[in-house]
């Protein structure tokens, strides 16, 4: 960034949503203030939190005028989130989850990447996993897409939130977070922004992603069959988003992913099921027949034992 006035800038909304992660908490709004963009407030969502977060946030920040504190009872991240866009003010939004942390430049390679790319309209990049004590495990991402990009997120969701920035027309325009959606809120948001907006993909680290077992994304069949809710009821509100091969070829990938976690941990009569149900929306997928052997062989589970 070429050193431009703070005033120059837009500002950048950095919604924080919590729900008792009074011992990360701090780490997540230090990694926003910290941030080499200087223009940006941040709005921290507690969605009723009973570890005592509120005090905590208010010793700590009660005097920082960049950061407000939001109180709300428990109602799931996408309400808290929305919670904060209503207060938001800035141009851009942006968010890292409480448990996470940013890299100093998240924001702008987020916002310099926009400005010199004006035919895009979201931006993402990738994370490095962390465990609980903040320590590197790995640096492997899923592979990720630029473009018209709903054909890919019908298959799996290659979007990071903590990494997105999102110019505040586009939930202007297409509304804000599913309140409905307790699970996999943010890939129902991705669907349906990707019908309307361009995504550019930047393949640099932007942030942490804190790996914990008591998430609620570590619940894989609970995320599976909210994902399956998500995708139907997408399906049936945007039809014409994708030509009928495509959705047809996105189920094939989410019931043979699906299949093949369920192999991985011995649900193989589950897991042929889900297989057999790939093979009636791509019976001409090589990953769905691939999946198949692995899965007859058992292939699927030694893999599994061994990572």
């Amino acid at each position: 960034m070429n050193s431009p006035t703070q005033s120059s800038l837009p500002l950048i909304s950095v919604i924080i949503t919590t729900y008792n992660r009074r011992d990360y908490i701090i780490e997540a709004v230090e990694s926003a203030l910290n941030q080499t963009y200087p223009h940006l407030e941040v709005l921290i969502v507690d969605d009723g939190s009973t570890d005592n977060t509120r005090q905590l946030i208010r010793e700590r920040y009660g005097d920082n005028p960049r950061v407000a504190y939001y109180y709300q009872e428990n109602n799931k991240r996408a309400a808290a989130f929305n919670h904060g866009l209503r207060y938001a003010k800035g141009e851009f939004i942006a968010t890292v989850d409480s448990d996470n942390r940013w890299l100093p430049h998240r924001l702008e390679t987020g916002y310099d990447a926009l400005v010199h790319n004006p035919d895009y309209d979201i931006v993402y990049g990738d994370n490095i996993l962390i465990n609980e004590q903040g320590q590197e495990i790995s640096r492997q991402n899923m592979r990720r897409y630029s473009g018209k990009i709903t054909a890919h997120l019908m298959r799996d969701n290659c979007v990071s939130i903590n990494t997105a920035l999102v110019p505040r027309r586009c939930y202007e325009q297409l509304g804000p977070m599913d309140s409905n959606c307790k699970r996999a809120d943010d890939y129902e948001l991705w669907l349906r922004l990707s019908t309307a907006y361009r995504f550019l993909y930047i393949p640099q680290f932007m942030a942490e992603y804190r790996v914990m077992d008591d998430q609620l994304s570590s619940d894989k069949r609970g995320r599976f069959a909210a994902t399956e809710q998500i995708l139907r009821n997408f399906q049936a509100r945007f039809p014409e988003a994708l030509s009928p091969a495509e959705f047809r070829q996105g189920w094939a990938f989410f019931y043979t992913r699906k299949a093949r976690y369920y192999a991985s941990v011995g649900g193989n009569a589950e897991a042929m099921k889900d297989i057999y149900r790939a093979m009636t929306y791509g019976p001409l997928c090589k990953a769905t027949w691939r999946s198949l052997a692995a899965i007859v062989s058992g292939r699927e589970k030694r893999r599994s034992a061994a990572l």
